[in-house]
């Protein structure tokens, strides 16, 4: 009975070989870039085989973005200091000239809006994923505590991207230094030109988590966030300003059928590998290629060789369907 069953498995893994290396193409789609959350790094284990499973699901080459030191610099280096270190990046890699899609991690989402609406020069970006983004803002840094750190650090993000559960607007637009210039929220100083960029995206893929407890409201992933001096209700992006008059595009986008609403199970980016495939993949995918015969290149050898590895433990069920990502901002 072993015998027969080590001989079953043989023939699977042959098949997938031959399927693997024979039907699917070797055309790829246009790259992605993964930008991570806060506390997160490229090199943690999670992002590394995010960004890795994208990849292969999609035949799609991507890389992770590290801007500074990565754990620390995303706490304490100023938003729009990010985003420029990432543009800077974006530009000097030749892989990305000719096109790439953005999947953004909680505050990554907002670094990935800031590279399409402010990178001059930088090369086009036609779909971007956002996971968990706070794009309306979020009222508080939740799970850190009152220690000294904790309302230095609470003091930091405030003055980027967080507003106080009662808003004032006034003080917000003047104290906040980075989300006021990226929803392009200043009244005489909106730049036609962030909207422009951002409303040429092909694909604008948000997705709101059911049970987030980090992000106060969840709907901040959606746009969505309270009415102006007050917690209740939780207005839909349809119903902010930010939409009604196409401050950055996101009307425009909606209205043209751009805008994917996705709202998954799980708390603060505990997406399952269903999911990713799901709502992720379709968006890196080549949607022009299709199986057919082709022959196989020396430099897709490795790729095709870690899709296989894929395919197999997904088979096997070595695979769980488990979240990969920190649950931090």
């Amino acid at each position: 009975m072993a015998s027969l069953s080590q001989s079953t498995t043989f023939l699977i893994i042959i098949f997938l070989f031959f399927f693997t290396f024979i039907l699917i193409p070797t055309t790829h789609a246009i790259p992605f870039i993964v930008l991570h959350g806060i506390s997160d790094k490229c090199s943690n284990q999670g992002v590394t085989q995010f960004t890795e499973l994208l990849s292969s699901w999609s035949n799609s080459q991507g890389y992770c973005v590290e801007i500074g030191d990565g754990s620390w610099d995303s706490w304490t280096m100023p938003l729009l200091e990010q985003t420029s270190i990432a543009c800077e990046k974006v530009k000097n890699m030749s892989e990305l000239s000719e096109g790439y899609n953005i999947v953004g991690l909680s505050q990554g989402s907002m670094i990935g809006r800031g590279i399409i609406e402010f990178c001059d020069g930088g090369p086009p970006v036609q779909n971007f994923i956002s996971l968990a983004g706070p794009h309306a803002g979020t009222a508080s840094i939740p799970f850190c505590g009152s220690a000294l750190i904790c309302i230095l650090l609470d003091s930091l993000i405030k003055s980027e991207i967080y507003s106080n559960y009662v808003q004032d607007m006034t003080d917000y637009l003047k104290g906040c230094r980075f989300l006021p210039k990226l929803n392009n929220e200043i009244n005489g100083t909106r730049n036609s030109t962030y909207k422009e960029r951002f409303a040429s995206l092909q694909n604008l893929v948000l997705i709101m988590f059911e049970d987030d407890t980090v992000l106060i409201p969840k709907e901040t992933s959606w746009f969505g966030y309270y009415p102006d001096g007050a917690f209740d209700p939780i207005l839909p992006a349809q119903e902010t300003k930010l939409y009604t008059e196409d401050w950055i595009g996101l009307k425009t986008l909606d209205e043209a059928g751009k805008v994917k609403f996705i709202n998954v199970s799980g708390n603060h980016l505990q997406i399952s590998k269903s999911d990713m495939k799901k709502y992720i993949v379709p968006y890196l995918e080549d949607q022009a290629s299709a199986p057919t015969e082709q022959t196989v290149t020396e430099s897709s050898s490795y790729e095709w060789l870690s899709r296989l590895c894929y395919l197999f433990k997904d088979l096997i069920g070595l695979n769980e369907d488990q979240p990969l990502l920190h649950t931090t901002y």
